[in-house]
């Protein structure tokens, strides 16, 4: 149980400060609960961390009912990241850098969180748990199916939103796949 709360707090800690210092400054979005909250943030301005957390309220009481270590992880660590969101908001206007870098920088700090959090079979959100899930019945690894509905999401968003500015998400959440497949598969025995 340690271990698993370490785990939270290493990999909602990234998640905060990787949203919150590289990405949106430059008004794109992550993949997944994140981005579809930050795009309620874009259209109507709601509380980001308080708009993850009810987002994720359906998929979270499907998980009770499918796999409770999943669910009871999962909650823990759907609430601690959208804290993290909140806590390293000061981060927006921290850093000063080129859009491409803070990309690939958020990008690389998200995937650590967010990888670390799946390895551990710890959901930092709505849609990561939906991904562990349909990882445990398909055997396909969860980083994949977690980069297939975030670039769904993302390529929603662009259409929704109009702003050409969020082809850099496909970047971000490119990153974040890669980095969640890598971390998830290096090593390990078991299928998550």
């Amino acid at each position: 149980m340690l271990k698993k709360l370490a785990v939270i707090g290493f990999g909602s800690t990234m998640i905060g400060i990787g949203v919150n210092g590289f990405i949106l400054p430059f008004h794109i979005i992550n993949g997944g609960m994140f981005g579809i909250s930050i795009v309620f943030n874009y259209l109507w301005q709601l509380n980001i961390g308080i708009t993850f957390v009810f987002l994720n309220i359906p998929v979270y009481l499907y998980a009770y009912k499918s796999d409770f270590n999943y669910f009871f992880y999962g909650l823990i660590g759907a609430f601690f990241s959208g804290f993290m969101i909140e806590f390293w908001f000061p981060l927006r206007d921290a850093f000063h850098l080129p859009i491409i870098s803070s990309v690939i920088l958020g990008g690389l700090i998200i995937g650590i969180g967010v990888g670390t959090m799946l390895r551990n079979h710890i959901s930092p959100g709505g849609m990561d748990l939906l991904a562990l899930l349909l990882a445990k019945w398909t055997k396909i690894n969860v980083g994949i199916i977690g980069y297939v509905i975030d670039t769904v999401i993302i390529i929603s968003s662009l259409l929704l939103l109009k702003e050409p500015r969020l082809l850099y998400s496909l970047l971000v959440v490119s990153i974040v796949g890669i980095l969640a497949t890598a971390i998830t598969s290096y090593g390990s025995d078991e299928s998550i």
